[in-house]
């Protein structure tokens, strides 16, 4: 009987805990506080209760869902596409940032600066329907490997934070996502991935034109800016495609600073919560001095503005999916 008993309370053990809350996360203050802030929200006849129309929750996506180094996994798509699109323009041999991008020289592309990326997202996400770009996209993710894992690039996403979604989601809370990352990249994916559709994606963008094209109506993309969805743009991305302010924020970095303050800066509950990337042996140690996801400001004033560090290694019991 002791033998039976000393295998089935682990089990049981693993079942109690699996049916609670947020089982990819250790069982630390952090999970804790964050539980604590979802049920007091969610728990009608709660001093602290949202209506549900108002249980908002916003998250960036690049290092926030998912992983963002060693480059943005939107930067690798430009790169795969203008070697791609390279063949159609020998003129890139010699036109800068093209030449130094397909030559694999990381400075030279960098020394070109704003304006030679806005010359490759020109080329590579404008000039064609949203339904082109949305093909193209799907069939680059159906293919392309994280150069590290050697995993596509949307199992690259941590699974903790996908059950932070989903308990959300469970507490009558709308879900979206918030981020520097192109719009039109992002919505051909976010739901399968994410269960967020991709009308609760907000991102930046470009500007869009309506025209006919073999006589059917079509939506082409255009070189313009509309938005960028970064910074001091998040509160307004937010205010412009969901109309009411978040009570819950998740981002990991600088670039989420101000969407973290206008969140929580309004009246009631609201919760901040940074994922700061600490695990170097399961994923990657880095915050001030990364050229992707700097935290630094964010990371300073996260304690004064009452903001939650998640320490990936301390807090997460595993980070992607399993295979």
């Amino acid at each position: 009987m002791k033998a039976i008993a000393s295998f089935i309370l682990p089990v049981l053990m693993l079942v109690a805990r699996a049916a609670e809350p947020l089982p990819s996360w250790n069982d630390t203050e952090t999970r804790k506080s964050i539980i604590a802030f979802v049920e007091k929200t969610a728990t009608e006849g709660s001093s602290d209760f949202v209506p549900v129309p108002e249980r908002i929750a916003v998250f960036d996506n690049d290092g926030t869902l998912w992983s963002e180094q060693p480059m943005y996994f939107q930067l690798a798509f430009v790169i795969d596409r203008v070697k791609a699109l390279a063949p159609d323009h020998p003129e890139w041999k010699e036109k800068e940032p093209f030449a130094s991008l397909l030559k694999g020289d990381a400075k030279g592309v960098a020394a070109s600066g704003q304006k030679g990326l806005m010359e490759l997202l020109a080329v590579t996400h404008t000039g064609m329907t949203i339904g082109e770009f949305e093909t193209i996209v799907t069939a680059w993710l159906a293919t392309a490997k994280h150069p590290k894992s050697g995993r596509p690039y949307t199992e690259m996403v941590f699974q903790p934070m996908v059950e932070l979604l989903g308990y959300l989601r469970e507490k009558g809370y709308k879900t979206f996502i918030v981020s520097g990352g192109g719009i039109e990249f992002m919505r051909p994916w976010t739901e399968k991935v994410y269960g967020i559709p991709p009308e609760q994606v907000v991102g930046s963008s470009g500007k869009l034109k309506y025209e006919m094209k073999d006589g059917k109506p079509v939506l082409t993309k255009l070189p313009e800016i509309d938005l960028i969805d970064d910074k001091e743009g998040k509160p307004v991305g937010i205010q412009s495609h969901i109309g009411r302010r978040p009570i819950f924020a998740a981002g990991n970095s600088d670039g989420d600073f101000q969407m973290l303050e206008w969140t929580t800066s309004g009246k009631g509950p609201r919760f901040g919560l940074i994922v700061h990337h600490t695990d170097a042996e399961r994923e990657y140690a880095y915050d001030r001095d990364s050229h992707f996801g700097k935290l630094d400001k964010a990371m300073d004033e996260a304690p004064k503005r009452g903001w939650v560090l998640v320490d990936m290694k301390k807090d997460w019991a595993t980070i992607y999916p399993e295979k």
